[in-house]
């Protein structure tokens, strides 16, 4: 079991708020990412969570068990670090071992499981390296398995991959969703990266100055946004907000197009501009267009080898694709 409960949690270091109030329920079993740009608060929601920094309010309930001021070790809880925080003098196998070793088990279980855990990670031709023989892909993996060898209740990741390139990233993605779907844990991870999470989540919480936007699957956030926040944050390029009166004709005070539901032409067309820039990236290419309105938008279309700056052209959203947010940033249903 591993479900995790965060009732009214809020955390303040002296004056400064950084958690007003924070609720969520996540399942047994789930992958939940935490999203959001650099000083939201989701790295130090993941440590109250983990017991590393006590709350100021609120409760925090592991399968139904109040742990709000419990020990780390009581909650049952492995977290894995941005740094690794590997011991640079033990071998693999020593690192792995640290936890049963701290536990007083037996060197026969500590053995039994060092290799089952060595196995599943790919790591048994390693186990007499240190660390500085390794690559960094090699030393998450090596942390990851610290974590594994104490069969938590669930495990908290704290932005894993950054350090890593982008290649090693994605491998490194496939791996931990591997992992989850062997276990079947509850696995909790922050990152401020909104492909990460969407590429990995069952459901993101998207926070914001230390407030839960919106905590929905990836599909749901991307079609549906609670508001201007949440639909700036997810999708890439970035969805474009225009005002005045082009939203006016909507009734609303701002309007959200993705790049990706915006049609191209040279002809005819709902708005009018004259393209600034593009990026072509082979398969596709993201137009940028000055509208007669001076407003730029973003547009991403298939591969175009007939556009180039100052080009006059005609910019047509899909009716149905267009997203109406009212003065206060949250996003007016359709009746």
């Amino acid at each position: 079991m591993g479900s995790i409960k965060i009732e009214g949690l809020k955390k303040s270091f002296g004056n400064q708020v950084v958690i007003p109030g924070a609720d969520l329920e996540i399942e047994n079993g789930e992958f939940v990412v935490f999203v959001g740009p650099s000083g939201c608060g989701k790295s130090t929601l993941l440590r109250v969570v983990a017991g590393l920094e006590e709350p100021t309010a609120g409760r925090i309930l592991i399968d139904g068990q109040d742990v709000t001021h419990a020990a780390p070790a009581r909650r049952k809880l492995a977290m894995v670090f941005q740094s690794y925080a590997l011991y640079p003098h033990m071998t693999v196998q020593q690192n792995i071992a640290f936890p049963l070793k701290m536990a007083g088990a037996s060197a026969d279980l500590i053995k039994t499981r060092v290799h089952e855990v060595a196995k599943s990670l790919d790591l048994l031709p390693y186990l007499e390296r240190r660390p500085r023989a390794l690559s960094g892909g090699q030393r998450q993996r090596v942390a990851i398995g610290r974590a594994i060898i104490r069969q938590p209740t669930g495990f908290l990741f704290d932005e894993p991959l950054s350090n890593l390139d982008a290649a090693l990233r994605v491998s490194m993605r496939k791996e931990i969703l591997d992992l989850h779907g062997r276990l079947r844990s509850t696995m909790i991870y922050v990152t401020h990266d909104q492909v990460e999470a969407m590429t990995m989540a069952d459901r993101i919480a998207v926070m914001n100055a230390g407030r839960v936007e919106q905590f929905d699957t990836p599909l749901e956030l991307y079609r549906n946004p609670a508001n201007l926040f949440v639909a700036g944050f997810i999708g890439s390029p970035k969805m474009n907000f225009i005002k005045g009166v082009k939203a006016g004709e909507y009734g609303a005070h701002t309007i959200g197009i993705r790049p990706e539901t915006v049609a191209l032409s040279h002809s005819a067309g709902k708005w009018q501009g004259k393209i600034e820039r593009v990026e072509h990236l082979g398969a596709e290419a993201v137009v940028y267009v000055i509208l007669d309105t001076e407003e730029t938008v973003t547009l991403k279309v298939g591969a175009a080898d007939d556009l180039a700056a100052d080009q006059a052209v005609y910019a047509t959203p899909q009716e149905d694709k267009i997203y109406r947010f009212a003065a206060d940033g949250n996003a007016i249903r359709s009746a």
